[in-house]
């Protein structure tokens, strides 16, 4: 019973360091937002700004990469040690979720990858910068959602363990 407990405290442990990475990103795009609001003011984009534009995509696609690294290796320890504890239907329910997520990101460095900043006008500025605000909102809720379902599990679990061991 002392490696399910350690596991399911383990799962727990990394939920609130990917939850750190997804407010890295999340940050990033804040900087975004603030680069966006304040060029909104001025007449016409200035190459520095553009290239300070470019800047806060890369710094994102770097966050969105570290929270992909977590999340890989978070999935692949969940992947091997749930089975045991959440039984067949219930790591199904996991991996179609893990794959969701993984689906989500990929999209988001792709969507990221693909904005040429440089050739956009102002308007389709405003317009790129409100999609990559949708994409980190829509995959921090996504991923913020799947915690909280195992984490419910969990909890479930670790009660089922104090009764055996109490």
């Amino acid at each position: 019973m002392g490696d399910a407990s350690t596991v399911v405290e383990r799962i727990i442990s990394e939920h609130h360091a990917i939850r750190g990475h997804i407010k890295l990103a999340g940050d990033t795009v804040n900087d975004i937002e603030a680069l966006f609001t304040l060029q909104k003011t001025q007449a016409e984009w200035s190459h520095t700004s553009v290239t300070a534009l470019i800047g806060g995509r890369d710094r994102l696609l770097r966050a969105i990469s570290l929270l992909e690294e977590g999340l890989r290796n978070h999935f692949g320890f969940e992947e091997e040690a749930l089975p045991a504890l959440f039984g067949e239907f219930l790591m199904k329910a996991v991996l179609h979720e893990h794959h969701e997520i993984s689906k989500q990101i990929a999209g988001a460095k792709t969507t990221l990858a693909g904005i040429e900043l440089e050739r956009l006008e102002q308007r389709e500025l405003l317009s790129k910068k409100s999609m990559i605000q949708q994409n980190m909102d829509s995959l921090s809720q996504t991923i913020e959602e799947h915690a909280q379902h195992e984490e419910i599990i969990l909890d479930m679990v670790k009660k089922a363990l104090k009764e055996n061991t109490g």
